[in-house]
């Protein structure tokens, strides 16, 4: 039986980032999420239902479209199967309790933010904010009027990214600031975003100067840093003590 439930979860998983792909696509650029319905966006014909089945349909088409032949994004493909395993992660952490849900709501804003930043260097309001309100909403509702853990994990998430903004003067912009607060309520108060920050900087530092020797990205060029603090989140979500534990130990 715990073989199709995660079967059934990684499906779920995988029709969502059929969705999430959707939204990452449109909401950069103001265009709605439900209309017009999926279709190529090289000649605009609809997709039908064999078009649409996620992953298997890139396979059988090849990466192209029935109707033009022309190459659809491999980030279709990717965006699904990100989306299936980290439902199929979260179901074997949490199990099918009500924290599973919250976990799945909280991962398709991590998706839909870390692939928007990856892309166009932005954390778009009308992403982060629903966010933000989600959260506040779980917290408030399973703390039992106990708030103060996952506000203080938000207000630190924040106030620590805040602080870098205004000392880089732009090197980090205050979406990831909202982020750091989106994070910082998901985790709460010290071990977690202890361990969201920590972590997120480390993969941070790692990542830019790999890029840096590698001649990828020069020393003033940007680079993304929500996708840093969402792996760092999701991290911190599932094994904060473990990892603060290791630390200590250390």
């Amino acid at each position: 039986m715990d073989y199709v439930v995660a079967v059934l979860f990684f499906v779920l998983g995988l029709s969502v980032g059929s969705f999430l792909c959707v939204c990452i696509d449109r909401l950069p650029s103001d265009r709605s999420i439900v209309k017009p319905p999926s279709h190529c966006e090289s000649c605009g014909r609809k997709l039908g239902t064999l078009d649409l089945i996620p992953i298997v349909s890139y396979l059988v088409l090849r990466g192209r479209c029935r109707y033009c032949g022309e190459k659809i994004p491999a980030k279709v493909l990717i965006v699904e199967l990100v989306t299936g395993l980290l439902f199929l992660l979260f179901w074997l952490y949490y199990g099918l309790v009500l924290d599973l849900l919250f976990a799945l709501i909280y991962g398709c804003f991590f998706i839909v933010i870390f692939f928007i930043d990856l892309k166009h260097y932005l954390v778009l309001n009308k992403v982060i904010y629903p966010a933000l309100v989600v959260a506040l909403i779980i917290a408030a509702a399973t703390q039992y009027g106990d708030i103060k853990v996952p506000l203080l994990g938000g207000a630190i998430g924040a106030g620590v990214l805040l602080l870098i903004v205004l000392v880089s003067r732009g090197g980090m912009g205050m979406g990831d600031v909202k982020l750091g607060a989106f994070v910082g309520l998901i985790v709460g108060y010290y071990q977690g975003v202890a361990v969201f920050l920590l972590l997120s900087f480390i993969l941070g530092g790692v990542v830019a100067i790999t890029l840096f020797l590698l001649k990828r990205k020069g020393g003033k060029e940007a680079i993304p840093f929500a996708p840093f603090l969402i792996v760092g989140g999701v991290v911190a979500m599932l094994y904060a003590d473990v990892i603060w534990r290791f630390w200590l130990g250390l």
